[in-house]
């Protein structure tokens, strides 16, 4: 068997050493680089943290001073708030009294109202009561007059006229022509005519009175009619002087009442639906 010599063994022992020691300064660099690596993540780590609280720190303070400028707000607008309720409650008791002061009024003026249709209505009431005795006073006027009317016309007499026609009913006064007109069986036109030269317009004819004679009541005229002449000579009063006009059936009439020196007063009968002549 080979045995190893001293020689052999302290190189080999040096050998190992310098393997030791190669490996333990690599080691050693390695702790250094690390350290270091890690003294600037530190450091790094710090500088983030500080410009994190840097950042968080200002944003706290805008946040604090967006608050406060929120929470002066709020109360400012809570004060207007308060303000403007107290001012809308103020003009809303006016607003109500004002409402009170209309409505009183309203009343007022329909409480007047009412008093015054009641009172008018008591006056109508009242005036209504006076006419219904008036009415009745009227009724029995008006049957009176009625049965007068009926008395007075059937005292009335038919005549036959200067023509030879049967006359309507004839009036001798004025109550008896006031009848006949009540009656509307013709158109009545009182006249008064004087002697003149000229005829007298009486209705739609003229006539012309040319001789009166009081002591034997009698009369001559001339009546002018459709542009004719026709002479009335010697008639009495209440006589029916009759003549035809143009368009009528009937004659019309006229009746002398009084004869006056120079003057007659009578009226003229027209029958109805005659036509209106210039």
């Amino acid at each position: 068997m080979e045995q190893t010599t001293p020689k052999t063994s302290h190189w080999a022992l040096a050998a190992l050493v310098a393997v030791l020691f190669g490996g333990n300064a690599y080691l050693l660099w390695r702790v250094h680089h690390l350290q270091a690596e890690m003294s600037d993540w530190r450091a790094s780590m710090i500088t983030q943290i500080s410009e994190l609280r840097e950042t968080e720190s200002e944003q706290s303070v805008s946040s604090r001073q967006k608050l406060d400028a929120l929470n002066e707000e709020l109360r400012a607008a809570r004060l207007a708030a308060a303000r403007s309720a107290g001012q809308a409650k103020i003009e809303a008791q006016r607003h109500a009294e004002q409402l009170a002061q209309k409505l009183a009024a309203e009343q007022a003026l329909q409480k007047a109202q009412q008093e015054r249709v009641a009172s008018e209505l008591s006056d109508v009431k009242q005036a209504a009561g006076a006419n219904d005795v008036k009415i009745a006073d009227v009724s029995k006027e008006v049957a009176a007059t009625k049965t007068e009317l009926e008395s007075t016309v059937a005292d009335l007499k038919r005549v036959t006229g200067d023509m030879g026609v049967v006359s309507g009913r004839i009036a001798t006064n004025s109550q008896e022509l006031a009848a006949l007109k009540r009656l509307g069986e013709r158109d009545y036109y009182e006249f008064t005519l004087v002697k003149t030269k000229q005829p007298q317009k009486v209705g739609d004819i003229r006539i012309l009175l040319k001789k009166a004679d009081p002591k034997h009541n009698k009369y001559t005229l001339d009546v002018f009619a459709d542009d004719k002449r026709i002479e009335k000579k010697d008639k009495n009063t209440n006589e029916p002087v009759q003549f035809y006009v143009a368009g009528a059936r009937q004659p019309c009439e006229i009746v002398v009442n009084q004869v006056k020196k120079d003057q007659l007063a009578g009226y003229l009968a027209v029958p109805k639906m005659q036509t209106a002549r210039n």
